[in-house]
Formats: C-alpha cells, structure tokens, sequence
C-alpha cells in the first residue's frame, strides 16, 4: 500500500516525485518477487492513488490496482495548499515551506517538486493502463481535499474500470473505514476469482 503523506516509512514526504515513486513501487514488488511472494494487487490513497495508477501505466506487470482519493489534474489544489502566490513566492525563494496547524514545517515544495507534479499528466498515464488490468476508484463525495470530479474523470479513461463512491465520506474516510474496507476487499476477491476462472 501505498500512503499520503509516507509517515509509516523513515522517507519524508516528498511533493513531487510520481514517477520516482511509482519506480520505487517497482522496487519493493520485485523484492517480494524474489522471496516468492506473490503481488496480486496495489492501493494507494490520494498521492498514493496516482501513484499506483502510473506504477500500471508504466510497468503492466499487475492486474488489480486500487486507486483511493486520488487526483485526475495535478494542477488542481496547489493554490490551496501552497497560496495563490505560490508561482512568485517559489521562483523568489526556491521553496514554499508548508505548516501544519502549530507552526512547525510540514514539509517542504522546492521549484523542481513543482514542476514534476505540473509536468505528470495523469490522463495520458490513465490511456496507457493495459485494457486486462482492473482498477477500482474509490472516492467519497464529501472529500474536502481533492473533489470527486476527479473520480469521474479517471472513470472516462481508464479502459477497465470500476468507480464506488461512498456517500459523505471525507477524503480521511473518518466516519467510513468499514465501507472503503469491504469495498476494496470484494473488489480484489472478485478480480483474483475472475483470474482464477480465465486461467482454468
């Protein structure tokens, strides 16, 4: 699984970085592979959730991906994160330090984590997904975060596609854990049975 923003790894949070993280994606299925593990399926939520759906445009290697809350347009909800004047504040100082609610430094947006985030163009990424892997999108409609317009549009796109949208949920899925559970635990059952049935 992959998480927005990483504070289960000793990583920090990084604005940028789709691709790298999609390749590090890479990097930790290939060493389960060597330990003859099997990686039926990946999630991710928000950041996560591209970054899973470019890790399947890339590598084609997965037939079930899970992507949760994650954002169609990349050039969507900077102004809000980093202010209007983020364009003027980066290119004069190389860097926006985002706070958190006390003060301290959340993490840090330098001039090329910017960049790399306007240059990921999700919907050509979304077009290259192998038409035999099944994507899920899991999104709540009261996400306060990235809007659930972005689910629609990742559900015009990509070829094989399943979209649930669950009623009043925030984009933490706060009051909704037991619904985006079971929805994404029938959704992987029922593709690894399909699997199974096409292999017979």
């Amino acid at each position: 699984m992959v998480s927005d923003p990483e504070r289960e790894s000793e990583g920090s949070f990084q604005y940028g970085n789709y691709y790298r993280e999609a390749d590090d994606l890479h990097a930790v299925i290939q060493h389960f592979s060597g330990e003859s593990r099997v990686v039926s399926a990946i999630l991710g939520h928000s950041k996560g959730g591209n970054v899973v759906l470019l890790y399947a445009s890339k590598y084609q290697d997965l037939r079930i991906v899970v992507n949760v809350s994650g954002r169609y347009d990349l050039k969507r909800g900077i102004a809000e994160r980093l202010g209007e004047d983020f364009i003027e504040i980066i290119k004069k100082d190389g860097h926006i330090d985002v706070k958190n609610k006390t003060g301290g430094i959340e993490y840090r947006v330098t001039e090329e984590a910017l960049m790399d985030r306007l240059r990921t163009d999700m919907h050509e990424a979304c077009l290259k997904i192998d038409k035999e892997c099944r994507v899920l999108t899991v999104h709540g409609s009261a996400d306060e975060i990235i809007s659930v317009e972005d689910a629609l549009e990742f559900a015009k796109v990509i070829p094989n596609h399943q979209l649930h949208i669950i009623e009043g949920a925030n984009h933490g899925y706060t009051s909704h854990q037991t619904e985006l559970a079971s929805t994404v635990v029938k959704f992987i059952a029922s593709a690894l049975e399909q699997d199974k049935d096409s292999s017979k």
